[in-house]
């Protein structure tokens, strides 16, 4: 077969050989051959009859007729060859809508895609020369492009084939066991289609798909709640089923639908019955906080937690719970027994702890519980003293059997409560009052306690706040020094016991008018030698 360009070796009559070029033009004739010749190839490709074909004699033919100039003769008539298979394929394919439906269309898809990557071959100069020129689809997406509309898209098939695959899911949905190659190789079908785009497989099975989901699970959750289910019980419906549908998606569904299908069932099972799961009378988030089922809590957090509006409902509902709790304490003990008021204020922070580890410690609870407990802590106007006075008992007693660490825990929580207060200027006070109290007494178990306590009160409101605290122990420590120069120094033995405290004015908690006191005689001999 002569081609523009190429050379072709003669023998004369005289034995010497010489290069003689083709013709640079073919006839009507010749070139007519030429196309029924690669005609009759295409179709014996389509019929996969293809063993004899010499595929390098026939791309030298599609060469020939795209360089004489018939690229639109070569594209136009395989465009025809191609659309004719594909009528035959589609009444092939109608035969077999009640039996082996989706098998037969595979199978005719998947050997369609092999004609086609044939062809193609066969045709690669035109789509390399030809069709840019003449901005067509190259051969293959013209293929891809003719069975999508007069197979895919037919109606009798289109409809069929998204009602097979949609029944398909359902059943499986309800338990049935399915083919889930099938389903795959569809939606493969689907996507390939779109050659680069995935507007075939969104337009022809995915919008329907997901209208499907939407309405399954609208039905079935509102049949769950119907049977008065338990919250903790639909929660893990919900991861079930979740995890069902991310499972189906990667197994026979395009990537891109995962995150579709997912954001639905968040939709139609979580967000529709948000309040209903979070307030669900005797197994909702009050019945939960109510008997300490933290693990549960984790559970209900991590499925709501997937709407937006999911944190902000369980933490308007652990805000109410926690300020009734709260109110109660006040009520109960927050007048007349100091101790077990705060007492009863750790306990519930200890449990607020444990609540914040089940829901991930995420800021929005945190907020909201800190919120929560400076409200009913500040109902309380004792709440200064009665802080006050539990740090004096823990100071004055000791903690009897508690390590050093546990100790400093509980001094810890007691800042955490201190944190709350608004009025921290009245605890100051009657803080002072009471360590004057256990310094001057000699009350305090220890003074390494004492200046754990005052250091953390110190990192929550700085130096200022405690300065007065700390000169107090310093008048102690001056004192102390003192009283053991005059017992060194003095050559009188006073006639009792004496020990004698230096105070610096303004530290010191004072009473508005000094009484005026009147010693005995022995004291004040006693004090005019320490004082001489």
């Amino acid at each position: 077969m002569a081609t523009g360009g190429a050379r072709r070796v003669e023998a004369s009559s005289s034995s010497k050989m010489r290069i003689k070029a083709f013709p640079t033009s073919m006839d009507e004739r010749h070139i007519n051959q030429t196309w029924e010749q690669l005609k009759r190839a295409m179709l014996e490709i389509q019929k996969k009859n293809n063993s004899g074909l010499s595929f390098e004699e026939l791309y030298r033919n599609a060469y020939t007729l795209v360089l004489q100039k018939k690229g639109d003769l070569l594209y136009n008539g395989t465009e025809r060859v191609v659309k004719e298979h594909m009528l035959r394929i589609r009444e092939a394919v109608i035969e077999h809508l009640n039996n082996q439906f989706l098998s037969f269309l595979n199978t005719s898809w998947k050997d369609h895609q092999t004609a086609m990557t044939m062809i193609r071959d066969i045709l690669m100069y035109m789509d390399r020369i030809y069709v840019p020129r003449e901005r067509l689809d190259n051969v293959y997406k013209m293929g891809m492009t003719l069975f999508c509309q007069y197979v895919l898209r037919y109606p009798v098939i289109c409809e069929n084939l998204q009602k097979t695959l949609l029944d398909m899911v359902k059943r499986e949905r309800l338990g049935d066991a399915i083919s889930r190659p099938q389903i795959r190789d569809a939606c493969q079908m689907f996507v390939q289609l779109g050659v680069g785009s995935l507007a075939v497989y969104e337009e022809d099975f995915e919008r329907a798909f997901l209208l499907q989901t939407r309405e399954f699970y609208r039905a079935e959750s509102e049949a769950f709640l119907a049977e008065n289910t338990s919250a903790t019980m639909y929660v893990q419906k919900v991861e079930q089923r979740i995890e069902e549908e991310m499972k189906r998606a990667y197994q026979y569904l395009d990537s891109s639908t995962e995150p579709k299908v997912v954001a639905v069932l968040e939709e139609e099972l979580i967000s529709r019955h948000l309040q209903t799961i979070v307030n669900m009378e005797n197994s909702g988030l009050v019945f939960l906080l109510t008997h300490d089922r933290f693990d549960e809590i984790a559970n209900m957090y991590n499925v709501l937690s997937r709407v937006p509006e999911g944190p902000k409902a369980m933490s308007q509902c652990i805000s109410t719970f926690l300020r009734e709790r709260g109110q109660n304490i006040v009520r109960e003990s927050g007048s007349s027994n100091p101790q077990q008021y705060i007492q009863d204020l750790l306990q519930l922070r200890d449990r607020c702890n444990v609540l914040l580890t089940a829901l991930g410690n995420k800021q929005i609870f945190r907020n909201q519980i800190n919120a929560d407990f400076e409200y009913f802590i500040n109902l309380n106007p004792k709440s200064t003293e009665f802080l006050s006075l539990f740090i004096d008992e823990k100071l004055r007693r000791g903690t009897k059997g508690m390590a050093d660490q546990d100790v400093d825990a509980v001094f810890d929580k007691c800042t955490v409560l201190f944190r709350y207060l608004q009025e921290k200027d009245i605890f100051e006070r009657y803080y002072k009052q009471h360590l004057a109290k256990r310094l001057l007494l000699s009350k305090s178990q220890s003074d390494d306690q004492e200046k754990s306590m005052i250091s953390k009160l110190m990192a929550e409101c700085g130096g200022v706040f405690t300065s007065k605290l700390e000169g107090m122990f310093k008048d102690m420590a001056v004192s102390k020094t003192l009283m053991e120069e005059f017992l060194q120094s003095t050559p009188v033995t006073p006639s009792l016991d004496l020990y004698v405290r230096v105070l610096t004015t303004g530290l010191w908690p004072t009473q508005s008018v000094s009484p005026r006191v009147s010693l005995p005689e022995e004291a004040m001999a006693a004090f005019n030698v320490y004082s001489a």
